[in-house]
């Protein structure tokens, strides 16, 4: 089915992340995402969320900046009547029972590669698209997607490098697979894409769900 409205106008994709990955892999797949940045405090809310299972925590965290972002858009003036696509996500990494998000700090980041190296975790990214029209909903998908990473025996001195360079302090759990972590990644098991922050098949899922085809939405 076509996503495109009654005019012929294909809808805009609106990317609810800072994530320069996400953007970059939405790019690549043939979308021209319009960035819009919630001011969702993922921290707070995850402190209020943490007895739930690991996937509903992603799930809500995504569905919070969702919400945000929609009452944003909603907000502006003129009030937007076209159709738009809002595509939000967050990813924690699932390690020896515990989520962990962004270390923030040097000293979190060092520790807890000295944890993971050698070790398996599973990245979890939650996935909320909604469809907009005008202003309004008028449908929303959810889900989790996970994907197991294989860390590398890493040595402190490496570690202590690779943190140094400030990369691994604003990602989920501390490395990336498109950066300098790459060389610390000894393998994934499931879609490469999520491990970016944003799953291409579980995102195609959620727009079938809302009856949209994702190759309507590609630019030239």
């Amino acid at each position: 089915m076509s996503a495109t409205d009654s005019d012929g106008a294909v809808p805009q994709v609106i990317l609810g992340s800072a994530s320069p990955a996400r953007l970059t892999v939405l790019r690549n797949a043939g979308l021209a995402p319009r960035v819009v940045v919630s001011d969702v405090d993922e921290d707070a809310l995850f402190e209020r969320l943490v007895t739930a299972r690991p996937d509903e925590i992603v799930v809500r965290l995504a569905q919070a900046k969702a919400d945000a972002i929609i009452a944003e858009l909603a907000a502006e003036e003129p009030a937007p009547d076209a159709q738009a696509i809002v595509l939000t996500c967050d990813s924690m990494l699932l390690f020896d029972g515990a989520l962990t998000g962004k270390p923030h700090l040097p000293d979190v980041a060092v520790a807890q590669w000295r944890r993971m190296r050698g070790h398996s975790g599973e990245l979890i990214t939650g996935h909320c698209v909604s469809l907009m029209r005008g202003p309004d909903v008028v449908g929303s998908a959810h889900r989790a997607h996970s994907t197991v990473i294989h860390f590398d025996d890493v040595d402190d001195a490496s570690i202590d490098a690779y943190v140094a360079t400030g990369e691994p302090l604003e990602v989920a759990g501390a490395f990336t697979l498109d950066g300098l972590g790459g060389w610390f990644i000894r393998g994934i098991e499931g879609d490469p894409s999520s491990v970016l922050g944003i799953s291409l098949p579980t995102v195609a899922a959620l727009l079938r769900e809302l009856d949209v085809d994702v190759t309507t939405l590609w630019r030239d």
